[in-house]
């Protein structure tokens, strides 16, 4: 009995001991966008429009990571999408833009911190951009269904739901990316979807915000808040996360 408790004190201090023990436990690499479609039982292809996706103005975009990005984010709302989307971090709009595309029926909820604020959001934001700037990208399109929020993540609370897709890019600190992760997991339902921009535990020591990334859902494993696998694209930056329940495939 007493080696039996040793052994099981022993296992426990090893997970602990090592810091990425539940991602190298449960990332899956999924080679291509039609394998990721079998996985998940998708049935309809995204719509992937702009020359943007097919552009690598820096390293960070080699074998085309923003397509390979696109790709996960806009068939996570075509197939699953049905009545609320969420997006933290709008910035320009871009994928603001993609999602309401994909998902025409679905509203989608895009949070961004208010310029004057971004000093409260973090070291890792990509960049701030100013009142007239943030959203840009979907009002100039004109799709009806997305509704902008300015707000800071660290103290914003989500009042809609049940969120049937969220996709989470705001700040990339640890602390961020586990809080923003927990507000949205308290409004989801069985079977809802959540992805992490900058999430790739390949590339963790090369990219910093993404070992930040990283952190963060670690720790929301080491906290009993996911349970099972997230699926990554091969060469995107998107791990996505089906929460488990009687309802998921």
């Amino acid at each position: 009995m007493l080696r039996g408790i040793e052994r099981r004190l022993l296992i426990r201090a090893r997970r602990w001991l090592d810091p990425w023990h539940h991602l190298d436990a449960n990332v899956l690499e999924v080679r291509s966008f039609a394998h990721l479609k079998i996985a998940l039982g998708w049935t309809r292809d995204p719509v992937l429009e702009g020359a943007r996706l097919h552009s690598r103005p820096g390293l960070e975009d080699l074998n085309d990571r923003r397509l390979h990005d696109a790709q996960v984010i806009a068939g996570a709302c075509a197939n699953a999408a049905r009545r609320i989307a969420l997006e933290i971090g709008t910035g320009h709009g871009f994928t603001t833009a993609l999602m309401a595309e994909n998902a025409p029926h679905a509203t989608v909820h895009t949070v961004n911190i208010p310029p004057e604020e971004i000093g409260a959001g973090g070291a890792y934001t990509t960049f701030a951009p100013t009142r007239d700037e943030i959203g840009r990208e979907w009002r100039e399109r004109k799709l009806s269904n997305v509704v902008q929020i300015l707000a800071n993540t660290a103290t914003w609370e989500p009042d809609f739901g049940p969120i049937d897709v969220a996709f989470i890019d705001g700040s990339h600190d640890a602390e961020f990316v586990f809080g923003d992760t927990r507000k949205v997991l308290a409004r989801c339902r069985d079977g809802s979807l959540i992805l992490w921009h900058d999430f790739h535990p390949g590339l963790r020591k090369a990219y910093p915000w993404i070992g930040a990334v990283c952190r963060g859902v670690e720790r929301l494993y080491r906290e009993g808040l996911l349970h099972g696998r997230i699926l990554h694209l091969q060469d995107s930056w998107v791990g996505l996360y089906r929460v488990p329940g009687a309802g998921a495939r």
